[in-house]
C-alpha cells in the first residue's frame, strides 16, 4: 500500500455504475480505501455522474478511437497508472482485456460477474441459467487473470431460482446481492487481508476453495 496504508482504487465503468455506486457507499465508513479515479469507455456511462458528484476525478476513454484492442488498452493503463492505484476495479467495464492489461496489474485486478462461476462465463447470465435449468443462481467476484471470466474466487453470493423468475428479476435479485459482496472483497483487499497467491485467492491465510468465501445476506 501507499505511505498512508490507504488503497488506491481506480474504477473501470462502462454503464450506470450501480457497483460503483455501492463502493463509493461502503468506503465513507471505511478509510482503508478511497477511489481516486473513474475510467469510462463511454462518454454518456451515468457512472461518471456518480463518481463526479462524490468528487472523484473522471476519465473518458473512447474505445471506438483506437485501431485495435491492444492500442486501446495501452492507452487505458497510462491513464491508470497517473493515480498509482494499488487496486483497479472492473464494475460493468464490457470490454475485453488484453493479456498485456491483465498482466500489469496482475494481483490487483477484481471484477464482479453475475453468475456463479465457473457456470455461465461471459454475457446473458440469468437468461442462460434459467435455460439451463439451474436451481441457484448468483454472483461472482474474482481476481482478473487472462482468461475471460477465469481467475480465482473471492466470494460468491447464491440465491434460488424460482418457477416465476424471469431474467430480469433474476438481474435485479442479483443486483442487490452484488452491492453487498463487491464492497466486502474490496473491504478485504484494502485492510491487506486478501490477496492472489500461485495456489489461488488466499483470505486471512487461507486458500480459498474454488468457488470462494460464501457470503450469506
Amino acid at each position: 500500500m501507499s505511505d498512508s496504508k490507504t488503497c488506491n482504487i481506480v474504477v473501470l465503468i462502462s454503464g450506470s455504475g450501480s457497483n460503483l455506486q455501492a463502493i463509493i457507499d461502503d468506503l465513507v465508513n471505511h478509510p482503508s480505501a478511497r477511489i481516486s479515479a473513474v475510467v469510462s469507455n463511454r462518454a454518456d456511462a451515468y457512472g461518471l455522474q456518480r463518481a463526479q458528484q462524490a468528487g472523484i476525478a473522471t476519465h473518458v476513454l473512447n474505445h471506438k478511437d483506437f485501431a485495435d484492442r491492444l492500442a486501446f488498452d495501452t492507452a487505458l493503463i497510462q491513464v491508470i497508472d497517473q493515480h498509482q492505484p494499488n487496486l483497479v476495479v472492473l464494475a460493468g467495464f464490457m470490454r475485453i482485456l488484453t493479456p498485456e492489461f491483465t498482466r500489469h496489474y496482475a494481483q490487483r485486478l477484481l471484477n464482479i460477474h453475475p453468475s456463479l462461476l465457473p457456470k455461465h462465463k461471459g454475457l446473458n447470465t440469468h437468461q442462460r441459467a434459467i435455460d439451463a435449468g439451474d436451481s441457484e443462481h448468483g454472483c461472482s467476484v474474482h481476481f482478473v487473470t487472462e482468461e475471460l471470466d477465469g481467475g480465482p474466487v473471492v466470494i460468491q453470493a447464491v440465491l434460488p431460482i424460482t418457477a416465476d423468475d424471469n431474467a430480469e428479476q433474476l438481474a435485479q435479485k442479483v443486483h442487490t446481492l452484488e452491492h453487498q459482496i463487491y464492497p466486502l472483497a474490496i473491504r478485504w483487499f484494502a485492510e491487506e487481508r486478501l490477496h492472489l497467491s500461485p495456489q489461488g485467492a488466499v483470505l486471512d491465510g487461507q486458500v480459498l476453495a474454488s468457488s470462494g468465501f460464501q457470503f450469506n445476506s
